[in-house]
């Protein structure tokens, strides 16, 4: 049966070959995932099926489209400020949004979280 080919650890600067297929030299194990201890409460279940209802009741558009003049209706709740960035969960939080500027919005906070992790690291 065919083996892998040895491959470079992915931490950034380490170019030590792996051979048993994690990716991570043992030099550099990669973490387990844990919450982190000071993450948001989010609001789920019901509550927050009726927080969204509530929140479209109110506002039915598009809060990114209505500020470029734009008639959208609003299909999801988003946080103005992310929960990962300091965001709570509160009315004056959030806005409702279209699937588009929603997607545009997720992608660039994406961007910027994608950034704090490695913001760190500096090529060698």
């Amino acid at each position: 049966m065919p083996v892998a080919a040895p491959r470079p650890c992915s931490h950034p600067g380490c170019g030590v070959l792996v051979r048993d297929g994690t990716g991570r030299c043992a030099k550099h194990p990669k973490a387990a995932w844990a919450k982190k201890p000071t993450a948001a409460k989010r609001v789920t279940g019901r509550k927050l099926q009726r927080l969204r209802a509530q929140l479209f009741e109110r506002d039915p558009l598009c809060a990114e489209c209505k500020r470029h003049g734009r008639v959208t209706l609003a299909t999801q709740r988003d946080h103005i400020i992310p929960l990962e960035e300091g965001g709570e969960d509160i009315e004056s939080n959030v806005q409702g949004l279209c699937a588009d500027c929603h997607d545009a919005k997720s992608k660039a906070e994406r961007a910027r979280g994608v950034q704090r992790a490695w913001g760190h690291y500096r090529e060698p």
